[in-house]
């Protein structure tokens, strides 16, 4: 009886099994094709997405298939965990394109390269981006007033001008656009060189968004292979709600992968927080904490928030940053991705520009990314807290490759290369950097007395409020090159360091605090980026002999102890035992004498080699 009772209920189990893979549907999307009166098998199509979107439930996926479509998509549930998501991909070999613009026809000249067209405001519907100013907690518009419409000739964005004026009358590097609205109409007038813009492709912002939930909780969704382009998106700082021109508004193991992501006005992803009354009503830092509160109340928690996958994404031409998340971010995976051309036109600015900004990194993973040609490259601020920085290539950024704000650690930086003239700013304790190659300047403040909190271990839930005096770091293994690379700054620091293993360069110069540095003024490495077919190699020098020099140890967590302020040790984001055993090629080091920086270095000889640092052909500018 036995037997029998085990092998029926084999057999029950295969059967729910099996009914859980029949369940699955694949609805199929075509906007050449498809009809949304159809019912979205692969012979009959639906015509949109949205369509697509109401039908699909947890397990299921949406095949989107060759084409454009201009729409916004607003999803109206999620999936029920990992194994139960639901996906949303382009079909295989097909080039998907959403975009949130729409083409414009009709334009008529009115001098020599200056035209107009007048649309009726029903045209925009609800929402009609030449109104929609932006504004918002932490942003400066430069005394003029910034619209989140935007004009786009075959594919390249137009620059807004401060006066009609302008548009009529200058004549240079840039073309430039102006609306104006009233009662019943929106009038455009733009500069399009010496074409005839009703030949070309011109298209202009009408949708705030093209892939953002308006519920919160939408969780488990897979976005995979889209091109995404054209957002007026607002402003998005920490105290407000976030949209992206794909933005995940409060949820839970969304995976946004190999998509490529532009042209949105303020941010491309967002990973960040909901709305509520105290949008943009909280620029201080006393009121970020009473924002951190209400998250509390509001289910910002380990179980209910973040746990993101953001991988192998093409993210570029966004005025505010790249990948944005006010603790909604927390416990997410950044990879892979490639992030470039980040508040580029600077005609407003903020305290939120970069390629990566996060408030709330908690044990997160940001690793071998490419972010170059931003304003500032990977901004931390608040509360980064077992989160690692790995195998970073940084280059090109105007206002810091890495920025660590009001942070009391631990958060571990490690096997990065930041080349960029201003590469490290520090207003942060609780830290790890070990083998990094450093190559521009090095700003270490020396206090700020806002109180902002530190976080009980791997958890959203505050342990106290503290001020940030300067020390409670650790170095270890690094290479610093050129005369404004210097830890010097941190001999006033009042907190204990620890610096050991570095090696300085070029004029670069050790802290007091470091005993026995390899430091050598007259050095140079000959650092340069070489562009090839198949991806960026770094040309650099360096010496075999400096591993002999000086003794190194294996970075693990028991030699790194514990922050003053959070008490806490150097763990990975999931908890377990911390060890730099890789280097940034992923080839193992020498566990009983790793050499300094992110390379594990064996070549012979003084002459410069080429490393392949990224892999794939860097994007077009």
């Amino acid at each position: 009886m036995r037997i029998i009772f085990v092998a029926l209920v084999f057999i029950a189990n295969c059967a729910l099994f099996t009914s859980n893979i029949l369940a699955q549907t694949i609805y199929h999307v075509s906007g050449k094709t498809g009809n949304n009166a159809n019912d979205g098998s692969i012979l009959k199509p639906l015509k949109t997405i949205s369509a697509a979107s109401a039908k699909a439930q947890p397990g299921d996926i949406i095949n989107i298939h060759e084409g454009t479509y201009r729409e916004r998509i607003d999803p109206p549930r999620g999936g029920t965990s990992d194994k139960l998501r639901i996906t949303y991909q382009a079909a295989k070999n097909e080039k998907v394109i959403i975009k949130g613009s729409e083409v414009i026809k009709g334009w008529i000249k009115i001098s020599d390269n200056t035209w107009k067209v007048t649309l009726l405001n029903s045209f925009f519907g609800d929402f009609n981006p030449y109104v929609d100013t932006i504004y918002g907690d932490w942003f400066y518009g430069k005394e003029r007033q910034h619209h989140t419409g935007e004009v786009y000739l075959d594919e390249k964005r137009l620059t807004e001008a401060a006066t009609l004026d302008e548009v009529i009358r200058k004549q240079d590097r840039d073309a430039f656009w102006f609306s104006k609205v009233n009662k019943d109409s929106t009038t455009i007038w733009a500069q399009f060189g010496n074409v005839d813009p009703n030949n070309h492709l011109v298209e202009i912002n009408v949708r705030q968004t093209i892939f953002y939930p308006q519920k919160t909780g939408i969780n488990y969704l897979t976005i995979r292979g889209l091109i995404m382009r054209h957002a007026a998106t607002p402003w998005a700082p920490p105290t407000a709600e976030q949209i992206g021109l794909i933005g995940t508004n409060w949820s839970k193991g969304w995976i946004i992968e190999n998509n490529e992501i532009s042209d949105s006005k303020c941010s491309g992803i967002a990973l960040g927080k909901y709305g509520d009354e105290w949008d943009n009503k909280a620029e201080s830092a006393e009121g970020y904490v009473g924002t951190i509160n209400r998250a509390l109340k509001n289910g910002w928690n380990k179980e209910n928030i973040g746990h993101h996958i953001v991988r192998n994404n093409k993210i570029y031409n966004c005025e505010q940053a790249g990948i944005v998340g006010s603790l909604g971010c927390s416990f997410s995976t950044i990879t892979g991705n490639t992030i470039y051309n980040i508040h580029i036109k600077k005609l407003f600015t903020g305290a939120e520009m970069s390629a990566i900004k996060f408030h709330g990194a908690i044990d997160m993973e940001i690793s071998n990314n490419l972010i170059y040609h931003c304003d500032r490259g990977i901004w931390l601020d608040w509360m980064a807290q077992g989160t690692r920085v790995s195998g970073n290539l940084l280059f090109g950024n105007w206002n810091y490759d890495v920025f660590l704000e009001v942070d009391h650690g631990p958060f571990v930086i490690d096997n990065n290369i930041f080349l960029s003239p201003r590469c490290q700013r520090v207003l942060a304790q609780g830290g790890t950097y070990a083998h990094n190659l450093f190559a521009g300047h090095m700003f270490i403040e020396n206090f700020d007395d806002r109180m902002t909190p530190y976080m009980k271990a791997h958890s959203t839930e505050m342990a106290g409020l503290i001020s940030n005096p300067p020390g409670d770091f650790r170095y270890y293994n690094n290479i610093f090159v050129g005369y404004t690379c210097n830890l010097n700054t941190y001999d006033t620091a009042s907190l204990p360091l620890w610096m050991d293993g570095n090696v300085f360069l070029a004029g670069a110069r050790p802290a007091d605090r470091e005993i026995f540095p390899i430091w050598n003024q007259l050095y140079n490495p000959a650092i340069d980026l070489v562009y090839k077919e198949d991806g960026i190699y770094l040309s650099i020098k360096m010496d075999k002999r400096w591993k002999a020099l000086q003794p190194r140890k294996l970075i693990r967590s028991e030699m790194l102890g514990r922050t003053i302020y959070s008490n806490l040790p150097f763990e990975s984001p999931d908890g377990s035992p911390l060890t730099i055993n890789l280097d940034y090629l992923n080839k193992k080091r020498d566990e009983t004498n790793p050499f300094p920086g992110p390379f594990e270095w064996k070549q012979e000889g003084n002459n410069a080699q080429l490393i392949k640092v990224w892999s794939n052909k860097i994007a077009d500018n």
